[in-house]
């Protein structure tokens, strides 16, 4: 499941459907029979994770290995950080595993934990259902919050619920619940189409082609480091928050480790670290994650 395996990837990625962190095009899930069968991956003594390296504060990729960095086996001289690495790292830790981490575009992390390519995917994925029928998830590993962003001297800068954005242009990345179930439900906005990832997000918003984007606090945390004109736009706690149902929120607000379906023994090692972790530590971690985040724009 080595750097053999990496050729691989680019076919499941031509076979695969799309998938992304809650607006995904399902692809068939394994049969019963594929899933009681499933390898644990870690044989070897070796956890390989994938995720995008370009979803600070969560993943990113920089130049050494400053700050506990660890080499991206597929992307040769670049190193991968982030809360996603501190994570796969203490779980490694854990259970005396070494650690590959491999780049991958979002579109490719589920196919290539159904296909074997991955042992597991660390890459900010929600827990959604419709995931959930294609993979099985330890966790979760975060519990975000819904937010928006804008500039400080926007016109909505103001805004004291989701619901006074009337006549602005808004967006977030595609395939996201930021884009499939936040979005909508604010009155009276234009939502322009959905930006490939989250650099790309924030650029529309800092160049001006958006009035605001929907995000979550840890990706709006992290923007204004590299972006300081930018407003957090929090609505928790009150009647102008995004909403959810108990069961919505478990699915799409939490964040989980994705593995083939079926591999109880990785899911299992996974969660013998995550659930001895409570929310103040996640936020602890994600904290040292935006402090060492690169100024990127």
């Amino acid at each position: 499941m080595r750097r053999r395996m990496l050729a691989l990837i680019f076919a499941a990625m031509m076979t695969a459907s799309m998938t992304a962190c809650g607006g995904d095009n399902s692809s068939t899930p394994p049969s019963a029979n594929d899933s009681s069968t499933a390898a644990s991956g870690v044989e070897d003594g070796v956890l390989t994770v994938a995720m995008e390296c370009t979803y600070p504060p969560y993943n990113w990729m920089q130049n050494d290995d400053s700050n506990g960095a660890v080499p991206i086996s597929n992307v040769n001289g670049s190193y991968a950080n982030g809360y996603d690495v501190m994570m796969a790292k203490k779980i490694c830790e854990a259970n005396d595993w070494e650690l590959e981490i491999i780049q991958a575009d979002w579109g490719s992390l589920v196919p290539g934990v159904q296909s074997g390519v991955y042992d597991a995917n660390i890459a900010g994925q929600s827990m959604k259902a419709d995931r959930a029928k294609q993979v099985d998830f330890a966790g979760p590993y975060f519990y975000a919050t819904m937010v928006c962003l804008t500039k400080a001297d926007s016109a909505y800068a103001n805004a004291a619920s989701i619901h006074d954005f009337a006549g602005a242009k808004g967006t977030a990345q595609e395939g996201t619940i930021w884009y499939t179930d936040c979005l909508p439900q604010m009155d009276d906005v234009e939502i322009l189409t959905a930006s490939e990832n989250a650099s790309a997000m924030l650029m529309a918003l800092e160049t001006g082609i958006v009035d605001f984007v929907c995000t979550d606090m840890p990706t709006a945390q992290g923007a204004l480091i590299a972006y300081p004109d930018l407003k957090i736009m929090d609505f928790s706690g009150t009647d102008g928050d995004f909403e959810f149902t108990e069961e919505e929120r478990a699915e799409n607000v939490n964040i989980g480790v994705s593995v083939k379906k079926g591999n109880t023994v990785l899911k299992d090692a996974i969660n013998s670290v995550l659930f001895n972790m409570d929310a103040d530590d996640f936020n602890a971690m994600m904290a040292d994650a935006i402090k060492i985040q690169p100024l990127n724009k």
